[in-house]
């Protein structure tokens, strides 16, 4: 036939809908005033704050926490990209862990469904549609990063390492030995004083 002859097209990618940077601010704002339950509004804004993904936040256990340290070390069986991630954690951020400790039972999940499991991802999805974001959780990664890259002087690839973004580049990553925490700190402190 015909059409095994042409070339084949690429597929169309999509990219998830993100609300512009400057938008967070209120859309925060609004998810820390609705009605919803408040671990929904919680793991909300710890998505927003660590720039990570919704499973990541959905399935955060308590032994990930350091929180003397103000780190969550999210384990490599967790991540897309399958290496462990260290998220520097803001004071704004530890505070919503203090919050959600409070409404979680001391061992196991970070922010419990009713049933006590991990969340389920159409609880943020519903939230936002409820409040009429024009946005998907996983778009807020997006968000940060336009901020990143328009707003600071960070380095790309401390941008990158946020996002636990791994470099196509093979020669960059074996030389690579940091995961430049500490500048990363600084940029998610900066990032939550943007949007808290």
């Amino acid at each position: 036939a015909i059409s095994a002859a042409l070339p084949r097209t690429a597929a169309v990618r999509r990219h998830q809908r993100a609300l512009p940077h400057a938008e967070v601010r209120s859309a925060l704002a609004r998810v820390r005033d609705c009605d919803a339950s408040p671990g929904i509004r919680l793991a909300f804004e710890f998505l927003v704050l660590t720039a990570t993904r919704s499973g990541e936040v959905r399935n955060a256990r308590w032994e990930e926490i350091d929180r003397g340290g103000a780190v969550w070390t999210i384990p490599a069986e967790r991540m897309k990209n399958g290496r462990e991630h260290r998220v520097p954690l803001s004071d704004r951020a530890l505070e919503v862990l203090d919050e959600a400790r409070e409404l979680a039972a001391a061992e196991g999940w970070v922010f419990p469904s009713p049933r006590g499991r991990a969340m389920h991802q159409r609880y943020l999805s519903e939230l936002m549609r409820t409040l009429a974001v024009d946005a998907v959780p996983h778009g807020f990664r997006s968000s940060f990063r336009d901020w990143a890259a328009e707003c600071t002087d960070a380095p790309r690839e401390v941008c990158e390492l946020v996002l636990a973004h791994v470099s196509g580049d093979r020669v960059e990553a074996a030389y690579r030995r940091s995961d430049l925490f500490e500048k990363r700190r600084a940029l998610m402190a900066d990032w939550a004083a943007y949007v808290a």
